[in-house]
């Protein structure tokens, strides 16, 4: 299996810091935030791994990673995403890379506290579809939110303004190779992007979509709040 960073965008919420350079290669603690989603998949077992980017700031992430020597990994692959088309959009550059095999995507604001090694695991056994990871958050307007028939999920909604569950699907996905055909016939959201709740809910459609409950905590770091929070949670990680 094979992982994708996805690190693009503009990062708008955090101007003026990504006027100079990409959010991704901001500080979180002692690291730049890149670090950690790249830490997530080599604990995870995962040692081939792309990140896909775009920006003025591109060149960057060749610079600080050079070829994944530091982190153990046998490949480090960069894909560069032209304008801001989403995250399914951003995920579909990776097509050749995953060359048929299972893949995990991982947002690179993503932080978490403990392994998805259990997760992965489980999608490794499971013959086809996608897995995703739920966590419950106070404030799941901000995501794409389950919503739960028996504890089955019928539906996934984007930013929803009347959530219907306290759960987010966080930013950590695992598709097998049908997602690339899924990316290829979804339309643009109101927002202009393709949604990777579509590509969920395509999945959910065909009955193959399955999930898990994170334990620890788990934070993304898109905005001042959360970049600072990130910050906290990571410098407490060593005492808990």
């Amino acid at each position: 299996m094979k992982g994708v960073i996805l690190a693009g965008g503009l990062g708008t919420r955090l101007y003026p810091l990504t006027k100079i350079t990409n959010k991704h290669l901001l500080p979180v603690y002692n690291q730049p935030m890149i670090y950690y989603p790249i830490k997530t998949l080599v604990e995870a077992g995962i040692k081939d791994i792309m990140i896909v980017t775009g920006g003025n700031s591109a060149g960057d992430f060749l610079k600080l990673l050079e070829n994944g020597k530091e982190f153990g990994l046998k490949g480090l692959n960069y894909a560069y995403q032209e304008g801001e088309g989403g995250i399914a959009a951003a995920l579909g550059l990776a097509e050749r890379f995953a060359e048929g095999d299972k893949i995990i995507v991982v947002l690179g604001d993503n932080l978490i506290e403990s392994s998805i090694k259990p997760f992965v695991n489980k999608f490794i056994g499971q013959k086809k579809g996608a897995r995703i990871i739920l966590k419950e958050v106070p404030d799941p307007e901000r995501f794409g939110v389950p919503v739960f028939k028996a504890k089955k999920i019928t539906a996934i909604e984007e930013k929803p303004k009347s959530p219907k569950s306290n759960y987010a699907v966080i930013g950590i996905y695992m598709y097998d190779e049908l997602v690339f055909d899924i990316i290829k016939t979804l339309k643009p959201s109101a927002r202009g992007e393709l949604e990777i709740s579509d590509v969920n809910n395509a999945y959910l459609k065909r009955g193959a979509l399955e999930y898990d409950i994170l334990k620890g905590w788990w934070t993304d770091a898109g905005t001042f709040d959360s970049l600072i929070k990130a910050s906290n949670l990571v410098a407490e990680k060593p005492r808990r």
